[in-house]
């Protein structure tokens, strides 16, 4: 779970992500199937949004925002000029997701929008933390951002994104 989406005259396609100077799918790529292309057209730049939902759905991963309505303070995507307005409506959405336990999120604002959506601390970055929410024990893990004004590098993304697919037992 991230923030929100860009301004739509950023997006390269309608899902999630769809920015593309940002890395998430690049990470995706490298933490899947260690090559940073594989969810991109060579050709054009752009994402595979078929070879995106085709993984999603292989290893049974959800995507949602953290925000149902937001207020940008400025141009741009930053979650430092972002206000949530009101946030997702966690318990309704789970509810749709009956055997969910897992919840990342992508960057500090979204760990804090989760963490105080379930009433528990936010994660260490590459972390959980424990909950009970929603009828259900939840493990709530904070990502580092995939946005490239982070300060760190698509590599050590990649290896935050991995570890923890691989202790959820998705790859």
């Amino acid at each position: 779970m991230g923030t929100f989406p860009p301004q739509p005259k950023r997006w390269q396609m309608p899902f999630f992500y769809p920015n593309r100077i940002n890395d998430f799918w690049r990470i995706m790529g490298i933490a899947v199937y260690d090559d940073a292309q594989h969810l991109t057209d060579p050709s054009t730049g752009g994402f595979r949004l078929d070879h995106i939902r085709h993984t999603l759905t292989d290893l049974h991963i959800a995507m949602w925002d953290t925000a149902a309505k937001v207020r940008r303070l400025r141009e741009n995507a930053s979650d430092k000029y972002l206000e949530i307005v009101e946030p997702v409506d966690l318990r309704a959405l789970l509810e749709r997701m009956p055997d969910c336990t897992e919840i990342a999120t992508t960057g500090q604002k979204a760990a804090e929008v989760i963490a105080s959506l379930t009433a528990s601390a936010v994660p260490s970055m590459g972390k959980f933390v424990e909950t009970d929410y929603a009828g259900r024990h939840i493990r709530h893990w904070r990502m580092p951002s995939t946005s490239r004004a982070y300060p760190m590098s698509i590599t050590a993304k990649a290896a935050y994104y991995s570890d923890m697919l691989r202790t959820i037992g998705l790859i």
